[in-house]
């Protein structure tokens, strides 16, 4: 009886599966005689979907390690092509699980920035029916930065199912792996730029690595000097991760971004403030220093720091209206910002309440240019309630930090992760009064990631097969 009963199990398996490859074979016909690149796009994809349901851990660490290294391919449409393809494996991920009546992680907070991404959508429903300042005509940008922001969240979404499958000391390690791309490319942009092709090379001397832009770099770099130091503080080898934090500082400094000292100076205080004495004080003061050093070596780093001075910042006799007035011809990139929030909220006061909408920045402005600040930002996309929304859901992050912390164990890892985050949390909203950090998309991808891992209860996963690195995972 039995074996009946496989029998006719495997006979309507197999006239399935032949009845699917006939299927298969007829829309590929089709495809290959009206769009043959498009039969190449799915035959590719069917081996990468049978992967990644197949391995489903291996390939979710395969995708975040490839994320870091794609900005460098923006002309060829890589970057958003991969946040696409990102969103439709997890969605149909999380729809087979549901179908199968398996669970889906999620938490609190996922809850929160789903509802809040989704809010975000109400810009782009009211820029077609004329309730913002500009018209229908920029819908598919107001589009394509709402999938921006979807993409996080389905970033986090996706990590999250790895709880229980993998220790989440394992997950953070394996996104070390998507450093060796950057930072070898960072390398040779400083000592060696002439074995690198044109769309590799360094900006006016200033390495970005493989993101697409120096100071998204420099978000980047500071956001896996903070896991460095949360490593340097577990490991019992410290040698190799003291050599890792080094070449991390080197590139840090070869970015030459003024603002980027700005936020190392505050990760810096925010991670001793804890336990201040003098030589935590010493080791965070020597930290700034080297860096400082490093950046004022070149002629352009010279150049970079000497030009405060020829600002309303440290030149009293210069106020806010002279600076914009010779932002037009002084090179100065301090007094160009003024000139720029000058003209953004000029603009805005014409649609105070709504903006212009979401991720319009750019043609609102009118000269090519983000606000190069992102609360300004935030005001003239969404208008005073965009701006308060911005303002919200920066507050619960912090928020979520906090209770994390407080949560976890004293001198557990978990906690100690938490008050890394904290820590380059703090720095962001520094850095955004006087650059584009909500545009640095790689910098975010890895952030909500590790913001997912930290939510987990690291005591549930302690009794998993620790001697199972990321490394061999990938390797399967």
């Amino acid at each position: 009886m039995l074996s009946d009963q496989t029998s006719s199990h495997s006979s309507r398996l197999a006239l399935l599966v032949g009845l699917a490859g006939v299927g298969i074979g007829i829309v590929a016909g089709f495809i290959a005689g009206a769009k043959p690149l498009l039969l190449v796009l799915v035959l590719t994809a069917v081996p990468i979907l049978i992967f990644f349901f197949a391995r489903f851990e291996q390939a979710v660490l395969g995708l975040l390690i490839l994320r870091g290294s794609l900005d460098v391919f923006s002309a060829q449409q890589i970057p958003a092509a991969f946040g696409i393809g990102f969103i439709l494996l997890t969605l149909l991920y999380v729809t087979v699980r549901l179908l199968i009546g398996k669970s889906v992680h999620t938490d609190g907070f996922w809850w929160f920035f789903v509802g809040w991404v989704m809010l975000q959508g109400l810009w782009v429903i009211l820029l077609p029916v004329g309730g913002l300042g500009l018209d229908a005509s920029f819908l598919p940008e107001a589009i394509r930065e709402w999938v921006r922001l979807f993409s996080w969240a389905m970033a986090y979404l996706l990590v999250m199912q790895l709880k229980d499958r993998l220790p989440p000391e394992k997950v953070i390690s394996s996104l070390f792996l998507a450093l060796f791309i950057p930072i070898t490319v960072a390398l040779m942009q400083m000592f060696l730029p002439s074995l690198l092709p044109p769309f590799l090379g360094a900006d006016d001397g200033r390495i970005k690595g493989t993101i697409g832009h120096p100071n998204g770099f420099i978000s980047f770099l500071l956001l896996f000097i903070g896991l460095t130091c949360w490593k340097l503080n577990q490991s019992r080898q410290r040698l190799s991760w003291l050599f890792l934090l080094g070449l991390l500082v080197l590139c840090y400094a070869g970015t030459k971004s003024l603002f980027g000292l700005v936020m190392l100076s505050v990760f810096v205080l925010v991670l001793i403030a804890p336990r201040l004495n003098p030589v935590t004080l010493i080791g965070g003061a020597l930290l700034i220093a080297l860096v400082i050093g490093l950046f004022a070596s070149s002629e352009y780093g010279q150049h970079r720091i000497s030009s405060i001075t020829n600002t309303p910042l440290l030149n009293p006799d210069m106020d806010i209206s002279r600076a914009i007035l010779l932002s037009q011809g002084d090179m100065n990139s301090f007094n160009w910002r003024l000139s720029q929030w000058n003209l953004i909220l000029n603009r805005w006061q014409h649609y105070p309440i709504f903006g212009y909408g979401l991720g319009l920045s750019i043609p609102v402005a009118g000269n090519g240019a983000y606000p190069h600040n992102d609360y300004l930002r935030a005001l003239i996309e969404g208008g005073i309630v965009g701006l308060v929304s911005f303002a919200i859901f920066l507050v619960a992050q912090g928020v979520r930090l906090v209770q994390l912390i407080y949560s976890a164990p004293r001198g557990s890892a978990k906690r100690n992760l938490c008050f890394i985050l904290l820590a380059i949390f703090l720095s962001i909203p520094v850095a955004m009064v006087t650059e584009n950090i909500w545009s640095q998309t790689p910098t975010f991808f890895y952030w909500w990631s590790i913001f997912a891992v930290a939510g987990w209860n690291w005591n549930e996963t302690q009794t998993l097969d620790n001697s199972v690195s990321a490394s061999k995972l990938l390797r399967r």
